[in-house]
């Protein structure tokens, strides 16, 4: 399960992982926490609510491009995820944890990845108490009725990268303990981002960014429940799926 803020986020961070895992049969979610309605780029829409769901679609067809067996937004306004009340929206993430019951966990760095959005340090808040809370029985207490149960992934990863993007103030990232060889699937997120119409506008700029990450994407191990046997000191995994047991 990768947790996102915006549609397009999904592609240009975690999209060469998720094809990866999918087409080696691993049932894959991305959750969403806005229809980013409030973005730069408009799409020719002429109201939020009307890009919003321009939004909506060109997330489904990422979606269905990266082969995601679980495609989720929710309504949570764009730009402002840090004015949210944090106990709803990590209950919201806890609940749908709990019925997905990933194994892996992905969000972003709290630092905001490499562009600093604020409402991708708040989607990494939200997404690691969810991590955590979605595993105890007694928080949201109420959620664990008609068979839900309380519900722990074995392992929480944030996307990071070993560069910054230039002409933006520095960010310090999480050094990256992942590094997942996407192959071919460099192109298959290049072709999910381009899914996202609306932000053509933008392709100029990630398209470079993409390709500078290569046929790699690196990630921060945060929290592994099964521990961290097997990962040495200034070694590299090379699978998000090391060391976790079959539920």
């Amino acid at each position: 399960m990768a947790i996102t803020a915006h549609p397009d986020d999904e592609a240009g961070n975690f999209g060469g992982s998720l094809r990866l895992y999918r087409d080696r049969g691993v049932e894959t979610c991305v959750l969403c926490l806005t229809p980013g309605q409030a973005a730069t780029h408009r799409g020719g829409a002429q109201s939020d609510d009307e890009l919003a769901a321009m939004r909506r679609k060109e997330f489904a067809a990422a979606c269905e491009i990266l082969r995601v067996s679980r495609g989720i937004v929710l309504n949570y306004p764009d730009g402002q995820l840090h004015r949210q009340d944090l106990y709803r929206v990590v209950y919201d993430l806890a609940h749908q944890v709990r019925e997905f019951r990933p194994q892996v966990l992905m969000t972003f760095g709290p630092e905001g990845g490499l562009t600093a959005h604020t409402d991708h340090s708040m989607a990494s808040i939200f997404a690691t108490m969810a991590f955590h809370w979605a595993g105890r029985g007694n928080r949201y207490a109420d959620q664990l009725t008609g068979g839900l149960e309380a519900h722990q992934a074995q392992k929480l990863y944030y996307s990071t990268a070993d560069f910054v993007l230039p002409h933006r103030p520095p960010v310090v990232s999480p050094p990256p303990t992942t590094a997942i060889d996407i192959g071919s699937h460099l192109q298959t997120k290049i072709a999910a981002f381009k899914a996202h119409t609306s932000q053509s506008p933008l392709l100029p700029q990630v398209e470079p960014f993409l390709r500078q990450k290569g046929q790699q994407e690196a990630f921060h191990l945060v929290a592994s429940a099964n521990g961290v046997k097997g990962i040495k000191s200034g070694t590299i995994e090379s699978d998000l799926f090391a060391g976790v047991r079959e539920n």
